[in-house]
């Protein structure tokens, strides 16, 4: 038993819980710390943090263990400190993120999301199992195709690209190699495979691409429904078409092309929504090139827990949907390193004087918008050149509310890496230009754009 204030967090969180008495809410939080990073219910303290203490009968704290593993599959028990402050008496129940996930209570799963605990999708249930397994959906065998369904030429293809990445000659059989690296599972094709070297028409490897005049307004398209690889190949040719370019005169026998658009940079993005999109979702990747910029756009949200800020601050650990494909890219080349794409995007744009790209999480999916708009070219900060930052920056934040009409000063501000004060400032020159407005509350409510920006 503890008796010391200093001890209490001050506030619930992602890791701290309070509670006034044990009940039904205590064991989906305990669950929910179990499928997240693990946790602890203090019980005995009110949602404000005010200690209001409990009464402990002899047999409370095991009749609440008892309950908690009768109500958790698999079975969870928390480690329990009685703790005593200024005369009262609270619980702690401790959890850790519990090894197999996930964690269920009376057949339902919750997850920790900053203070609150929410009801898991389907989806989120089936990869915490396969993380769980340490294995995605990808290695699993596909009922519906077989061997037949994909195409040895292009597996041949794909072993030449390995050979010169490895500088090596690859001994094995095509079918060896295939079963080597797991593409084929005791004789039978798996959805990675069926993906990556399918034969014909694939229709859950569905890509658009269009080139835009305005919202509505298509001048060019293409639908691809082909292997993974191909698919690469065909988005980025197409996407080149569009480009302008410029021939720079370097004092060398031939002129250096520059693209509008830093081209590493497009192939980074499109190798990553190939690699990282979620192929069990019905929805098509999209990808739309307008005038001032290009937005790509991939079903599945971020995976594995990671938040944009992560991405933009790279202090994560990389998880992948999609195991065997990200695999099977980096066998070929294609893939330096895992998790580092969004980095070396940003790089590649601060280097050849881009605005830095948009990421941003909207129905269900993830998209990233790149830019054409360059830096500033003099350091001179004038009024006209503020004007044209503001106003940019303005256009920027209509993109972001288009898309996705809830989103907050704060994560508009991430979004944009400026204070949260200056979006607020911004949000009001555009209400004031009646280009947006707030509809419903401040919390519950969205933005409604009402113009464009002329």
């Amino acid at each position: 038993m503890r008796n010391s204030k200093s001890i209490l967090p001050t506030i619930e969180s992602e890791k701290y819980e309070f509670k006034t008495s044990f009940n039904e809410d205590v064991v989906i939080s305990l669950v929910a710390f179990s499928n997240t990073k693990g946790g602890i219910v203090y019980i005995g303290i009110s949602d404000n943090g005010e200690i209001k203490g409990i009464h402990l009968g002899k047999e409370t704290t095991a009749e609440w263990v008892n309950e908690i593993k009768n109500k958790t599959a698999p079975q969870i028990i928390p480690d329990i400190e009685v703790i005593t402050i200024d005369d009262k008496t609270l619980v702690s129940l401790s959890i850790i993120e519990y090894p197999v996930k996930p964690v269920s209570t009376r057949g339902r799963y919750y997850k920790r999301v900053g203070n609150s605990n929410h009801l898991m999708s389907i989806e989120e249930i089936a990869n915490e199992h396969l993380k769980t397994l340490n294995t995605s959906w990808d290695y699993y065998v596909d009922p519906q195709h077989n061997i037949n369904d994909i195409s040895f030429d292009k597996v041949s293809r794909f072993i030449k690209m390995v050979e010169k990445q490895s500088q090596r000659e690859i001994e094995f059989s095509a079918n060896d190699y295939l079963n080597k690296l797991e593409i084929i599972r005791d004789r039978k094709l798996t959805f990675g495979g069926y993906l990556l070297f399918v034969k014909d028409y694939c229709y859950i490897s569905d890509v658009q691409v269009g080139r835009f005049k305005s919202d509505t307004t298509i001048i060019d398209s293409i639908s691809l429904n082909d292997d993974l690889f191909a698919e690469v190949d065909e988005i980025i040719a197409f996407i080149r078409k569009h480009l302008m370019v410029e021939y720079i005169i370097t004092g060398e026998p031939q002129r250096t092309e520059r693209f509008d658009y830093p081209l590493d940079a497009i192939r980074e993005i499109v190798i990553n929504m190939i690699v990282h999109r979620d192929y069990r979702d019905s929805g098509a990747s999209i990808i739309r090139i307008f005038d001032d910029r290009i937005e790509f756009y991939n079903p599945g949200m971020l995976y594995g827990g990671i938040t944009i800020q992560d991405l933009l601050s790279g202090c994560y650990t990389s998880k992948s949907r999609n195991k065997l494909i990200a695999k099977v890219f980096k066998e070929a080349g294609l893939i330096e390193r895992y998790g580092s794409g969004i980095i070396r995007i940003r790089k590649i744009c601060k280097e050849y004087g881009l605005k830095m790209p948009l990421f941003n999480e909207i129905s269900q999916g993830f998209q990233v918008i790149l830019f054409k708009e360059k830096l500033g070219v003099t350091e001179n900060v004038t009024e006209n050149v503020t004007e044209n930052v503001t106003e940019n920056r303005l256009k920027q934040i209509l993109i972001l509310l288009k898309n996705n009409s809830s989103m907050s000063l704060d994560e508009l501000s991430e979004q944009l890496n400026v204070a949260r004060m200056t979006v607020y400032r911004d949000i009001e020159k555009l209400k004031q230009r009646e280009i947006i407005e707030r509809v419903g509350s401040a919390k519950g409510g969205y933005w409604k754009v009402i113009n464009n920006i002329k």
